[in-house]
């Protein structure tokens, strides 16, 4: 079994020139993705998007505090809630203040989401307009 590889002195068959086709076809490929994605990017409803800001809130006095523990008791401030409904109760007398205090929501991370979204629900329907859940920033390393 052999092979022709031709001979030295054969010339005819030799192509040095570099075959670009493949090279368009690609080119062609790209140039298509490009024009179909752009307008994909921008919009044409011009907007001024809000900046956004991360700053520390300090907590004031006439704010309520209400917690959530991991059990999915309801605290306001350090005292136990029987339920939702007690906590509706209290904030229906409060939000009637001028100006409205703040409530801020206190979730226990491992808590499950129900409770929290009673308290939610309970502040809604008092009629507070300001709602804000509490976090603890990140520590170093992002933990």
């Amino acid at each position: 079994m052999g092979m022709n590889v031709g001979s030295a002195d054969d010339d005819e068959g030799l192509n040095s020139t570099i075959n670009t086709t493949p090279l368009v076809d690609v080119m062609l490929v790209l140039l298509i993705i490009f024009l179909i994605t752009i307008p994909v990017v921008t919009t044409s409803v011009k907007l001024e998007l809000p900046k956004e800001t991360n700053s520390i809130r300090e907590s004031k006095p006439e704010n309520i505090v209400i917690s959530v523990d991991r059990q999915g008791r309801i605290f306001y401030y350090d005292t136990p809630m029987p339920n939702a409904q007690a906590i509706f109760e209290r904030l229906r007398k409060v939000s009637t203040m001028n100006p409205q205090p703040e409530v801020h929501i206190r979730g226990d991370m491992a808590s499950n989401y129900e409770p929290v979204g009673r308290v939610l629900y309970a502040v809604q329907r008092a009629g507070i307009a300001k709602v804000a859940f509490l976090t603890e920033p990140a520590g170093p390393g992002g933990n």
